[in-house]
């Protein structure tokens, strides 16, 4: 396993100060609609990927975590026939032009109300953390345009899709990593159960149209805000999914809290021992992408690129500390200059 990164480049310098940083593998989009995307776009922008010596493993697909209302796909999670036989049709291209290019991972999103959230509150020195207090949410908040949704009907909207696309994926050699819904919420709360909410729905899930492309981009904060005593029960879960080879990306994000009551937090002062928990990871045989991810907001010129940079850090060190392997030694003896990928002969 190693430190990646699911975000967006904001200009080429980006890219670099990943590299310098040792992020090497990320999750990274050509611009533009998803459902508009040639093989040529994914070619151009894996070599442009390629090019500052990361490699580019995994592109979202036009399923994302935003609130149907705004989805690229709103069809699909409507259950609405035709329409939805075109999104998915364009997915099923958009995952054969990926194995076609060598993008080896495609995450998505089974969602309908977004990531509900309460106000923002005031986290470590100051920083602006992200909560979910359910007793301070509009608990009487309206459905989304899918209405009403039934438990039986979401699931069935949900095999509706996965019939239809884990045998391309199968065909394309393409993993589908599919992320949690976050939050947990009470059953019936804007019209639906969230069925992706709780171990147990992701457990059902993974075993629906059983694959080895067929898993889950394994939100590690979402998941421990599913539960009652995150630390007590997560290695656990952990353990479940790694064991059965289910989890093709990590979130590797910490909370304060636990189900229906938590503040999302930077990695080192949460719910969560994350100097423990990476070696559950280990352990499973887990080998793709730890990502930061929902890191609190904080001060100076470059708030986003300096909390990150502060987690891909933290993780680099917690992932020397149990000594996984990486292509770059993590010690290294020898005077002379660094060979980066632009000056190696």
């Amino acid at each position: 396993m190693y430190v990646g990164t699911q975000v967006a480049a904001r200009n080429d310098a980006d890219f670099e100060q990943w590299a310098q940083l040792g992020v090497m593998n990320v999750c990274s989009d050509p611009p533009g609609n998803p459902h508009d995307w040639t093989i040529d776009d994914l070619k151009r922008h894996r070599e442009k990927v390629n090019s500052y010596g990361i490699e580019l493993d995994m592109v979202q697909i036009p399923l994302s975590s935003r609130v149907l209302d705004e989805s690229q796909s709103p069809h699909i999670m409507q259950g609405i026939s035709p329409e939805r036989d075109r999104e998915i049709e364009s997915i099923q291209n958009i995952i054969r032009m990926c194995g076609q290019v060598g993008i080896p991972a495609v995450k998505y999103n089974m969602n309908i109300i977004g990531i509900p959230r309460s106000e923002r509150e005031e986290g470590r020195g100051g920083a602006s953390a992200s909560t979910f207090r359910w007793a301070k949410m509009d608990q009487d908040a309206s459905p989304t345009i899918a209405g009403e949704v039934s438990v039986d009907e979401f699931w069935k909207r949900i095999d509706y899709f996965l019939e239809r696309v884990v045998p391309v994926a199968e065909e394309a050699k393409v993993r589908l990593a599919c992320h949690p819904h976050d939050p947990y919420t009470p059953d019936g709360y804007m019209g639906v159960t969230r069925v992706l909410g709780t171990v147990e729905g992701l457990k059902k899930f993974v075993m629906m149209h059983e694959s080895d492309y067929h898993g889950l981009n394994f939100c590690q904060g979402t998941v421990t805000e599913m539960l009652d005593d995150p630390g007590a029960e997560i290695a656990d879960v952990i353990r479940w999914f790694g064991s059965r080879n289910k989890i093709f990306n990590v979130h590797f994000r910490n909370i304060r809290g636990h189900k229906l009551d938590f503040m999302e937090s930077f990695p080192d002062e949460g719910s969560i021992d994350f100097s423990e928990i990476i070696k559950i990871y280990q352990e499973v045989g887990y080998k793709y992408m730890l990502m930061p991810d929902h890191v609190p907001w904080i001060s100076g010129n470059d708030p986003q690129g300096t909390a990150f940079a502060f987690c891909y850090g933290y993780i680099s060190a917690l992932l020397q500390t149990i000594n996984e392997p990486r292509k770059q030694p993590w010690v290294t003896k020898e005077p002379g200059v660094h060979k980066t990928a632009s000056n190696q002969g």
